[in-house]
């Protein structure tokens, strides 16, 4: 009796891992060789959650920041033309608006005695662009050095990426294609606290953030937020 109730799970055991494996085979076949729309949203869906869940952590953890990539949205550390002409470019050496003092971007980082020589010592001397990936790497207060590029948070509904431009208790930042400092009610690019920071500019991949930047212009657009496409 022993033996036959053994056969009976042995075969019951059997027969589960041979519908195991045909399930297996279909599911495989369903997302890696059948070219369906439902197949294509699930791959797309699975992609999603493994990127978001595990591979996006999985770096953050390695790099030591809980954001490790982020796309530039805007033009503001962009230089025009070459490194001389951008050194060139008009700047705004005074935020008085009674005594708006213009300037070149040489003598106004001649306030904050950088040079042009220490500043083509700099990271990403030449700035970016908008639609660059910017990989990060976690850092603190005490390791930042003038002239490197970091990612911080501000009353602004999306992180800042900007230069270093002095440090004390506080971080002072700016936008190398800026004139000068932002300083209104949502941000003020004089007062960066160490809590604001995010992360350093490590790593640049040109181009690839457009994808995000056009995804997130079709969803604007969908959800009836005005269409604007960069």
């Amino acid at each position: 009796m022993d033996c036959l109730n053994h056969n009976i799970y042995n075969g019951i055991f059997i027969h589960n891992i041979m519908r195991l494996k045909e399930y297996w085979k279909k599911t495989w076949h369903f997302l890696w060789k059948e070219d369906s729309v439902a197949s294509w949203i699930v791959n797309i869906i699975l992609a999603f959650i493994l990127i978001k869940f595990i591979i996006y952590p999985g770096i953050g953890l390695l790099l030591g920041t809980n954001l490790p990539v982020v796309a530039v949205i805007s033009e503001s550390m962009e230089h025009d033309g070459t490194f001389d002409e951008w050194w060139n470019s008009p700047a705004i050496c005074s935020n008085n608006p009674f005594n708006i003092s213009k300037c070149t971007q040489a003598e106004w980082y001649a306030m904050k005695n950088i040079n042009e020589e220490e500043f083509k010592k700099f990271p990403f001397r030449n700035g970016f662009n908008k639609g660059d990936i910017m990989i990060l790497k976690g850092v603190n207060m005490e390791e930042l050095k003038i002239g490197e590029v970091i990612v911080f948070q501000s009353g602004m509904n999306y992180p800042i990426i900007h230069r270093v431009i002095e440090k004390n208790d506080v971080i002072q930042t700016k936008g190398d294609h800026n004139q000068a400092q932002i300083i209104n009610t949502k941000l003020d690019e004089r007062y960066i606290t160490s809590d604001e920071l995010i992360g350093k500019a490590w790593f640049k991949i040109p181009w690839i953030g457009y994808v995000k930047i056009w995804f997130v212009d079709l969803l604007r657009c969908i959800t009836f937020n005005g269409c604007y496409f960069s």
